[in-house]
C-alpha cells in the first residue's frame, strides 16, 4: 500500500512525475510502484518486493531484464562510438548493418529502412511518406488514412488520429482525413446469428463501401495491426486479411502492417503478417526490435514503396524528414544483438514451445471463472475479458473498474499484468518457462477469485 511519508518514493513520484496512461484513482489510493532492477522475468521495487512481469515491460522486454549479451552489446558500442545521426549522407556502420539485417529477415525480397525513436514516430513517418507520394505522383488529395476502431498506432498527433480509441477526443482528435472501420472482433462485434465467415465478409464490404464513398483517389493507405495489442489482444476474424487485401490492391491502396507489438516473434512467427498469411507493402517495427534495451522504431519499406519514395525524393533531391537520434549507433548495435538473440539463440523457439501451455493456462482460468466471457490471443499474447453476464456478454459497469481491480489484486500477489478495457492482458517474455507460467496463472487465479467474489 501507499507510503504516505513525505520522503517516500511514492510521495516523491507524486510530487514531480506526470503520469501517462495511468489510472489516477489507483495512484491516489496505492501510490506508484517504483522499481529498482530486474532479474530474468522479474522486477523488484524500492521495498524489495518481487514481481513476475507478465507484460514483458510494455510488450518489449522479451529477453528479460538482465540479459548479459544485450548489456554487453550496448557497452561495447558506447565505448566505440556513443552517438551519431543519420542526416546529410552520414551514418554509423551499425546503422548500415541493421538495415541490411532488417531487409534480410523481413518478408520482402528487397527494400529500405528508415529509423525513428518509437513506434508512434514510425507510424507518423509512414503517413508522411504516403502524403509525400501523393503530392509527388500528381495526387495531392490522396491523404486519407484508414484504420480500425480500437486500434492503437501511437500517441503523436498523427498516430493518435490513427488510433481508434475514444480517449483521444480530449485532444480534439482524430484530425480530419483519418477514417476508422469496425474493429474485426467477431465475439464482440458480430451480429446475432452471424457466422464468423459472414462477419469477415461484412468487414470486407464495409471497407469497399468506405472506399467507394470516400473515393480511392483520396485514400493514401490502410494501417492494421495483425493482432490488435493495446485494443485488448484482439485477433482478426478468420480470413480477415485475405478478404481485405484484394480490395486494397484493386484500388491501389498500400497495406501497412503495424508490427510494433507483433513483430519479432510475439505471434509465434517472426512477423504477424506471416502468422496471418498476407504480404504488406511496408512494416512498422519497434519494441522487440531492441528487446526493450533502447528506444527505437523503424519503417521497413517493401520494394514498390521503396522505388516510388526514392523517385519522389530524387525529384526534390532529398526526403525532408528525420530525427536527431534516427539510426543511433548504440540503438542499432543493440537491435542487431536483439535480433540475433531472438532468432538464433533460442528465444523464438522457446516462445513457440511455450505457446500451447500459455493457451492452456488461459483457457483453464476461463473455464474456472464464470465471469470470464472470452479467452483470446495469438502466440505468447492473450487476454481474458471479464463480463457481468456471460450469457449476454454484458460488461461490468464503468464504476466497477473490474480490470483495474484485478490488476491491482495481481500486484498484491506479486504479478504485473495489464488492464485494458474490461480485459486483463498477458504477454510474458520469451524466456518464460513452465514454472514461470504456473506461477503467473496461480497468482492471476487468486486475484480473479478475490475480485469476482467482491463484484459478483
Amino acid at each position: 500500500m501507499k507510503d504516505l511519508s513525505p520522503n517516500s518514493w511514492e510521495a516523491r513520484a507524486d510530487a514531480h512525475s506526470f503520469y501517462g496512461f495511468t489510472d489516477l484513482p489507483t495512484i491516489e489510493d496505492r501510490g506508484a510502484v517504483v522499481l529498482t532492477h530486474g532479474e530474468g522475468p522479474y522486477v523488484f521495487d524500492v521495498h524489495g518486493r518481487k514481481y513476475f512481469d507478465g507484460n514483458s515491460g510494455l510488450w518489449n522486454m522479451v529477453a528479460g531484464f538482465d540479459h548479459p549479451g544485450m548489456a554487453e552489446a550496448a557497452k561495447a558500442q558506447y565505448d566505440r562510438f556513443p552517438g551519431y545521426h543519420a542526416f546529410f549522407g552520414r551514418m554509423a556502420d551499425q546503422t548500415v548493418m541493421l538495415s541490411e539485417k532488417l531487409i534480410e529477415v523481413s518478408p520482402f525480397d528487397d527494400g529500405k529502412v528508415f529509423y525513428t525513436n518509437s513506434g508512434s514516430e514510425a507510424n507518423d513517418t509512414m503517413v508522411k511518406m504516403l502524403w509525400f507520394l501523393g503530392g509527388a505522383e500528381g495526387h495531392p488529395n490522396k491523404r486519407k488514412i484508414i484504420t480500425r476502431k480500437n486500434a492503437y498506432h501511437g500517441v503523436t498527433a498523427v498516430s493518435a488520429s490513427m488510433t481508434g480509441k475514444p480517449y483521444n477526443s480530449v485532444f480534439g482528435l482524430p484530425l480530419p482525413e483519418f477514417l476508422h472501420l469496425t474493429c474485426p472482433h467477431y465475439w464482440r462485434e458480430g451480429h446475432e446469428g452471424e457466422t464468423e465467415a459472414q462477419f469477415t465478409q461484412r468487414m470486407a464490404d464495409e471497407l469497399e463501401d468506405m472506399i467507394t464513398r470516400e473515393g480511392a483517389d483520396t485514400i493514401a493507405g490502410f494501417f492494421a495491426e495483425p493482432v490488435m495489442g493495446a485494443g485488448g489482444v484482439i485477433p482478426p476474424s478468420e480470413g480477415y486479411f485475405q478478404a481485405i487485401q484484394p480490395i486494397l490492391k484493386k484500388h491501389g491502396i498500400p497495406l501497412i502492417s503495424d508490427e510494433v507489438i507483433c513483430g519479432f516473434g510475439r505471434t509465434g512467427a517472426v512477423w504477424g503478417c506471416q502468422a496471418y498469411g498476407f504480404m504488406p507493402d511496408a512494416i512498422i517495427s519497434s519494441k522487440c526490435l531492441t528487446a526493450g534495451y533502447f528506444p527505437m522504431g523503424a519503417v521497413i519499406l517493401g520494394p514498390d514503396l521503396t522505388d516510388r519514395l526514392q523517385a519522389a525524393s530524387d525529384a526534390i533531391e532529398e526526403f525532408p524528414h528525420g530525427f536527431t537520434a534516427s539510426g543511433h549507433p548504440v540503438g542499432c548495435a543493440i537491435a542487431l544483438k536483439a535480433i540475433d538473440v531472438i532468432l538464433n539463440e533460442g528465444l523464438l523457439e522457446n516462445c513457440q514451445k511455450m505457446i500451447p501451455a500459455f493457451e492452456a493456462g488461459l483457457q483453464a482460468l476461463a473455464d474456472k471463472h464464470h465471469n470470464i466471457g472470452e479467452v483470446r490471443g495469438k502466440g505468447l499474447m492473450g487476454a481474458l475479458e471479464a463480463v457481468k453476464d456471460p450469457a449476454t456478454k454484458e460488461p461490468f459497469g464503468p464504476d466497477v473498474s473490474v480490470s483495474e481491480r484485478i490488476a491491482n489484486a495481481c500486484t498484491d500477489e506479486g504479478l504485473i499484468c495489464r488492464p485494458l478495457g474490461q480485459s486483463i492482458v498477458l504477454c510474458p517474455p520469451f524466456i518464460v518457462t513452465q514454472d514461470h507460467l504456473d506461477e503467473m496463472f496461480s497468482k492471476l487465479d487468486a486475484a480473479l477469485t478475490k475480485v469476482f467474489a467482491e463484484v459478483g
